[in-house]
């Protein structure tokens, strides 16, 4: 199936990227994790969909309707697109490709290894990839603190994620899949980048995101006639393609889009390290599923590195 810091937020990368913010928790990092929290009821939401849709279908589908509805509603897109130079719509069209570019490598990735461990390889690799291309392009060099909270939420998101398989598995990784899995992750850490770059650089949030992913959902809709959406006459299956349109995309990347503009993109993508967290939650109340110790144990890991990357500098630390 299936993805940023203020002065005040210790995993600042870049002192020029991210604008100042007042708020501190709320200048940033909530917008983000709000978005994690819309991300990671994808999974429930969609096991309600018909039996038999596929389920890159699905994600596709709301992908494309949610990047269109994202775009109309988007009231500076037009207005950015025709006043932008070369470079930067050179930059919106990578980011487009690497919006499209997330379910291509993902889904394929989740058929071949499975939903956890492509979710692992995909989600954790993101924020390395983050840290690296911003380090490489000049945003920033990734801060002590950073490194280590990430490292926390990597861990934990790896413990959550695999927990009930860590005991049993025994079946080799399909390297494939783990290559696609990490292009997945690849194509996050690429989008959220150029989305933060050009958010600081000026342009409004909503009309980047708009762009980005409205360019998006035009890029994957002539792939629809080579797929069954038959699904999508039923009740439930239109029901559930507008809940992804509308909350999994519309609105979480609206949110992230805002988030972009007081968050550096490799804090970010730490961050949405919240979605597994979200989505294991989710399924122990929701669907009825058990996790094992080392899972919990994941949890817990996990929230300690989002803290770690949320909580506010001193004073004094800031200022050094």
């Amino acid at each position: 199936m299936p993805n940023r810091t203020s002065p005040r937020t210790p995993a600042r990368l870049s002192p020029a990227a991210p604008r100042p913010v007042r708020g501190g928790l709320l200048g940033g990092p909530a917008p983000i994790l709000t978005s994690a929290v819309m991300w990671g009821t994808t999974g429930t939401a969609s096991s309600l969909a018909p039996a038999g849709a596929p389920a890159a279908t699905i994600g596709c589908t709301g992908l494309v309707l949610g990047g269109i509805l994202l775009f109309l509603t988007s009231r500076g897109a037009r207005a950015m697109i025709a006043a932008i130079g070369g470079r930067e719509r050179w930059l919106l069209a990578l980011g487009a490709v690497a919006v499209a570019g997330y379910p291509v490598t993902f889904y394929p990735a989740v058929a071949r290894t499975g939903v956890a461990v492509a979710t692992v390889i995909a989600l954790g690799s993101a924020p390395v990839f983050a840290g690296l291309l911003a380090w490489a392009t000049g945003r920033g060099r990734p801060t002590a603190r950073w490194a280590r909270a990430t490292t926390a939420a990597v861990l934990g998101c790896t413990l959550l994620v695999l927990g009930p398989e860590l005991a049993g598995r025994t079946t080799p990784l399909d390297l494939a899949g783990v290559a696609l899995a990490a292009g997945g992750g690849l194509s996050y850490a690429v989008y959220s980048l150029i989305g933060g770059g050009l958010i600081s650089d000026g342009h409004p949030s909503d009309a980047v995101m708009g762009t980005l992913f409205g360019a998006a959902g035009l890029l994957i809709l002539p792939f629809a006639p080579f797929v069954d959406l038959r699904w999508l006459g039923e009740v439930r299956g239109a029901g559930v393609a507008m809940y992804l349109a509308v909350f999994t995309v519309f609105l979480a990347y609206r949110l992230f889009g805002y988030g972009l503009r007081r968050t550096s993109a490799s804090t970010a993508t730490s961050l949405t390290l919240a979605e597994p967290a979200v989505a294991a939650v989710l399924g122990v109340t929701v669907l009825g599923e058990r996790l094992p110790a080392a899972s919990w144990c994941g949890l817990a890991i996990l929230g300690l590195g989002l803290v770690l990357l949320t909580a506010p500098v001193r004073i004094g630390a800031r200022r050094r």
